[in-house]
C-alpha cells in the first residue's frame, strides 16, 4: 500500500467515525427542552405534545408551559377534540407526558385572569413560578419551542 493510499484510507476512516459519533454529540448537547404552548388550536397543541413525547423518548428533559388559550387544555372542564389517527385529545397526550415525569404547568398569570384556582386543573398540571421558568430558559443546553 502506498503512502498516498494509506492516507486516503485513514481519511475515509476518520470521516466514517465522525459521522457515527456526531449524532451522539449533538443529542447530548440538546438535553433540555422548554415547550411553550399558547395556541388554542387542537392540532397545534397535539403536535406540540407529540414532539415533546418524541423528544422525551430520545432522552431530552422536557418541560411544558401552557399560557393564554393554550392553558385551556389543562382545565378539568376543557372542551376536547380527539385527533386522528390515534383518536386522542391534546389533554390526554398532556396527561400522558405528566405521567412520564414531564413538568407541565400553566403560566403564573393564567388562573388569576380566568377566576380559576389550582383545583380547576387536571391532575399532573401545576402553576409555574416565574423564577423557575426563567432559570429553565437560561439553563445550558435548553432549546425553547413555542406553539
Amino acid at each position: 500500500m502506498t503512502r498516498r493510499s494509506l492516507r486516503a484510507a485513514f481519511a475515509r476512516l476518520a470521516a466514517v467515525l465522525a459521522l457515527l459519533f456526531l449524532p451522539v454529540a449533538a443529542t447530548a448537547a440538546q438535553q433540555n427542552l422548554l415547550v411553550v404552548i399558547t395556541s388554542a388550536e387542537p392540532e397545534v397543541q397535539g403536535m406540540a405534545m407529540v414532539l415533546s413525547r418524541q423528544s422525551l423518548e430520545a432522552g431530552a428533559e422536557v418541560r411544558v408551559l401552557l399560557c393564554g388559550p393554550g392553558g385551556d387544555i389543562a382545565l378539568v372542564d376543557a372542551p376536547q377534540q380527539a385527533l386522528k389517527p390515534r383518536n386522542v385529545t391534546p389533554q390526554e397526550m398532556m396527561i400522558g407526558l405528566a405521567a412520564q415525569g414531564v413538568t407541565v404547568e400553566v403560566c403564573a398569570l393564567y388562573l388569576p385572569n380566568r377566576d380559576k384556582a389550582p383545583g380547576d386543573l387536571v391532575n399532573g398540571v401545576g402553576v409555574a413560578k416565574p423564577p423557575a421558568i426563567a432559570a429553565a430558559m437560561l439553563a445550558p443546553n435548553t432549546r425553547l419551542f413555542t406553539f
